[in-house]
């Protein structure tokens, strides 16, 4: 793998490589004409058309500016709920899911996959009928006041026991924001004391609730995950499989790179990049890419998120060339999500190329007067996706 160099002197990395990578299976994966013989770098690849398992789309006109990026890499994405007012209702997702699709690029096929905003008021015959519908692929567990737009979520998870109980009836997944809110715990433990003290329990009550654990960003987690049994899987980030706690903090505060769950220690980053290229099929991509504007984020309390849609896929790419495990890539990105939640892998393509072309991702989107600020990891992309979108 590569391991940094300077922790406190930006994103520089030393290269250590590690064996030759394991040819891929050629159905499914087209290596380009560089291959694998003689030691020569892979250049060109081409996978099944990822899908995101995790994305902020908001709503209005920043749906409208950050929509185009995740429809060009991407065939799929769960999209969150966490509007204001949230997506707490079918009837709310039907409503939703109808602006994503006019807001659209013209000859777009981009599906999105609507979720619920769980609540202690939510119906669980609501929740069914719009599983049974197809309408929803997935209800959301926010513990109140553990992210963006969370005052609405859940305090007592006695109250949606009901609810909860049901989804593990029809096979619908929970996607759990897997932090504790107590004051008393430390922002950087939050994520390991909520598996100890709420998934845990949760799991063994309701034993037949498929959950996804979303953004893990700690050792434990990627532990929980792997030991957890059946119906347990995670999404993790791009970002976080980038930076640690020191990238955020070390020599002044980069608000760019605050984020929730926050980064944590390098040991940390290392295990999640461990477990993505791992091949264990109960982790997949989920990129959390969360667009704020830059009023918002550059504040004295700015809004937590990395706006990572436009540049999600290169940087994915860059991380398994580094561990050496390009030819798992595929099953990261497109095969192994798709799996857990029940449905076809995509049927179209992507074509990355690494070429040291620079300058395709900007820097910033505009938002009508505002602008949005790309995730920077802070080291030239050496990958890119063949076709970016019209802007």
């Amino acid at each position: 793998m590569r391991r940094r160099a300077d922790l406190t002197q930006g994103l520089r990395f030393c290269q250590v490589r590690r064996g030759r990578l394991v040819p891929a299976r050629a159905a499914r994966i087209d290596l380009g004409d560089a291959g694998w013989d003689g030691g020569r770098a892979v250049t060109e690849l081409t996978i099944r058309r990822p899908d995101d398992w995790h994305l902020h789309l908001r709503d209005g006109a920043m749906l409208a500016a950050v929509l185009p990026w995740t429809a060009a890499h991407f065939g799929r994405a769960i999209i969150m709920p966490n509007l204001v007012p949230p997506v707490v209702t079918a009837s709310d997702a039907a409503a939703y899911r109808q602006r994503i699709m006019d807001a659209l690029p013209p000859g777009s096929d981009f599906q999105p996959l609507m979720t619920l905003y769980l609540t202690e008021t939510t119906d669980p015959d609501d929740v069914a009928a719009a599983a049974a519908s197809e309408l929803v692929t997935a209800v959301k567990l926010y513990p109140a006041g553990a992210t963006t737009n969370s005052a609405s979520g859940v305090r007592d998870i006695e109250r949606v026991l009901p609810v909860l109980e049901r989804m593990a009836e029809i096979g619908l997944p929970l996607c759990v924001h897997g932090e504790v809110t107590d004051p008393e715990v430390d922002i950087f433990d939050r994520e390991a004391v909520f598996l100890e003290r709420v998934l845990e329990p949760l799991r063994r009550r309701v034993p037949g609730l498929r959950v996804v654990l979303e953004h893990v960003t700690t050792k434990e987690g990627v532990e929980y995950v792997q030991e957890g049994g059946r119906g347990i899987a995670g999404t993790l980030t791009v970002h976080h499989m980038v930076i640690n706690r020191n990238h955020l903090l070390a020599g002044g505060i980069r608000p760019h790179y605050y984020c929730l769950p926050v980064a944590k220690r390098e040991a940390h980053r290392l295990a999640l990049r461990a477990a993505a290229v791992s091949g264990d099929g109960r982790f997949f991509l989920g990129t959390d890419s969360a667009p704020h504007t830059d009023a918002t984020k550059l504040q004295p309390c700015g809004c937590a998120g990395c706006f990572t849609a436009p540049n999600a896929i290169a940087l994915a790419a860059q991380v398994f060339d580094e561990e050496g495990a390009l030819d798992r890539l595929e099953d990261f990105a497109s095969l192994n999500g798709p799996a857990f939640y029940r449905l076809p892998p995509s049927a179209s393509s992507i074509r990355l190329v690494k070429d040291g072309t620079l300058g395709l991702v900007p820097s910033e989107i505009e938002v009508g007067a505002d602008t949005v600020t790309v995730f920077d990891p802070g080291f030239p992309l050496t990958w890119r996706v063949e076709e970016e979108p019209s802007q």
